[in-house]
């Protein structure tokens, strides 16, 4: 173990004495999807313990039922879309508006957009011939996502509009849970979709589709999950908040810290409590190497990642101000929230910090920026202005301008 990885001293003392965790046990609810690697292991392979906490698993059927659950407290924290946890602060999507928290976050990249044999057979396995097909008269194609304001919606939607096709006109769009999607692909409910791993490479290895493109080459490290709660329940438990992060950032750090580590994840989360898929679906994106089912093959530069030192974790306040940038670019919004003010209010950087300073892991600044595959640049300097400069949206107000 290097230098940098070594808690510091008094990292364990905050297991007792004043600064113990009021809650000990604790609910966590995850989708059967890769990226709950870190939440797993953390529970299963001691990381928790050692902070005095015992987490419960609980796997949930679709994520409107994990978001239920958190709102009534049946969870006290979960593996996240981190639209959702801006949905549900912002009152969209049909949940009251409850003040939630983003405590770190858990991955980046790793998302895939699918389509269907029957549009390959068809030739329809580019984004301009997709298009093509898009503006035919006809029935619309039908793309399903995982939740109305979830990651996953606003990367087919952003992707989508890229390609010269307008999410919510030339196309339908239809929520289906993550370990549903290839069920509805085999049955021609849908022509495509977008969602977590193992369910695209799974598409692809049962020849039901093909990945036509990955969220990392939307956004290279991209924000995906995160670790969501409700703001009581920080309140409440500031303590447990924080021993939760330290144990879910060191189970982090371990599955980066070598393929050896990555392997033996793989081979946990293919266990029927978790995703209860193959190990072959889910082994080979998780170290990079893609296939597209297409006949090409690339070990991917930005693969899913859980740690990086830090840089995946971080709450970035710019991450949660484009998910309310792309709500209102779409409509779910009709008009600009204080983008920044909310994103301090959700993101909880204070106990973050701790959490990391007292592990040596370095704590990035709260602002990033990417230049995206359309071409346009975000920083969170200007959100509405950004929400604003797309030619293909549904702004609902007539500020709007396309350029």
């Amino acid at each position: 173990m290097s230098e940098h990885e070594t808690p510091r001293a008094d990292a364990l003392a905050w297991v007792t004495g004043g600064d113990a965790p009021e809650k000990r046990s604790l609910n966590i609810g995850f989708m059967a999807l890769t990226d709950a690697a870190s939440v797993i292991v953390a529970a299963t392979q001691g990381f928790s313990e050692k902070y005095g906490l015992t987490l419960n698993l609980q796997r949930q059927a679709s994520w409107a039922t994990l978001r239920d659950k958190l709102l009534s407290g049946e969870l006290d924290a979960a593996h996240s879309l981190y639209g959702l946890i801006y949905g549900v602060q912002l009152g969209l999507g049909g949940a009251p508006a409850t003040d939630m928290a983003i405590l770190m976050g858990l991955n980046q990249n790793g998302q895939s957009i699918n389509l269907s044999q029957g549009l390959k057979f068809a030739g329809v396995t580019t984004g301009d011939a997709l298009n093509l097909r898009a503006h035919q008269s006809g029935a619309k194609l039908t793309f399903a996502q995982t939740f109305p304001t979830g990651t996953h919606a606003m990367w087919l939607y952003y992707w989508l509009a890229s390609q010269g096709i307008h999410p919510l006109d030339d196309v339908d769009s239809v929520v289906v849970p993550p370990p549903q999607m290839l069920a509805h692909l085999k049955a021609r409910r849908i022509d495509g979709f977008c969602v977590g791993e193992p369910w695209s490479a799974q598409a692809v290895d049962e020849e039901q589709g093909f990945t036509l493109a990955t969220s990392q080459s939307i956004w290279p490290d991209h924000p995906e999950k995160v670790l969501g709660c409700t703001r009581a329940f920080v309140l409440q438990n500031p303590n447990t908040a924080r021993a939760l992060v330290m144990a879910v950032l060191e189970a982090s750090r371990f599955i980066d810290t070598s393929e050896e580590n990555k392997r033996s994840t793989a081979q946990l989360l293919s266990a029927s409590d978790y995703l209860d898929a193959p190990l072959s679906a889910i082994q080979p994106r998780f170290l990079g190497h893609y296939q597209d089912g297409l006949g090409h093959a690339w070990l991917d530069r930005h693969p899913l990642r859980f740690h990086a030192e830090g840089a995946v974790n971080m709450p970035y306040l710019s991450d949660g101000m484009w998910f309310m940038t792309q709500f209102r670019r779409w409509g779910l919004l009709r008009e600009d929230p204080d983008y920044l003010g909310i994103a301090r209010q959700v993101q909880r950087l204070d106990l973050y910090r701790q959490a990391a300073e007292a592990l040596n892991i370095g704590v990035p600044n709260e602002m990033r920026g990417a230049t995206l595959l359309d071409g346009h640049t975000w920083d969170g300097s200007d959100p509405a202005g950004y929400a604003r400069s797309f030619a293909l949206h549904a702004l609902a107000d007539s500020n709007a301008v396309a350029l």
